[in-house]
């Protein structure tokens, strides 16, 4: 029977899409049978790529804001989960990052979760989690992230990128309400033991 410890490093040798990875592959993801809260992004960029070190860039430092969650707490506790939609850097496109490889989610969240049967929240980062999670088309972001959280599971949220800022300054209800709603639901989750 498969361990969560032979899963992971299963996936850190994953080889699954590395013709289209333009730096290699470098698979990111941080599971441990103790979480939690998990936070399922995009993909790495080039600095998370280079240090291997999830959300090690200003969008990391912006998504510890919103959580009220230090750096050094945000990479100790077991309690927290990180796992992207694509595990690898997908490469640049006209106007950012990629789109996270679509091979990940298929071939590797299910297997993840069945590991962490505590998650009592899931963080929808972005777009393509979200399309991926909710299945909801039709909804836009903006749409999904108004109606925080869905349920009690999911809680959908925009990027925290620095290239989101106009997208935040378009709607200050997020700043307003969004957020200090997630902060509490973050402390609630982890106060208890």
């Amino acid at each position: 029977m498969e361990s969560l410890c032979n899963l992971l490093s299963d996936i850190r040798a994953c080889t699954a899409c590395a013709e289209h990875l333009p730096l290699g592959p470098r698979p990111v993801v941080v599971a441990d049978t103790a979480a939690k809260i998990l936070i399922i992004g995009q993909a790495p960029g080039t600095r998370v790529h280079q240090t291997g070190i999830p959300w090690n860039d200003p969008s990391g430092d912006r998504l510890r804001e919103w959580l009220a969650i230090d750096r050094a707490q945000f990479y100790a506790d077991p309690r927290l989960a990180i796992m992207p939609m694509g595990f690898c850097y997908p490469g640049k496109g006209k106007s950012g990052d990629l789109p996270p490889r679509k091979e990940c989610a298929p071939l590797w969240h299910a297997r993840l979760l069945a590991y962490m049967p505590n998650i009592e929240l899931i963080l929808l980062i972005g777009q393509y989690a979200q399309g991926y999670y909710l299945r909801d088309s039709f909804k836009t972001l903006t749409e999904r992230v108004a109606q925080h959280p869905l349920n009690d599971r999911f809680f959908p949220l925009p990027h925290p990128s620095p290239r989101n800022q106009l997208w935040l300054k378009r709607n200050p209800w997020f700043d307003a309400e969004v957020v200090p709603r997630l902060k509490a639901r973050v402390q609630t989750i982890l106060e208890c033991k």
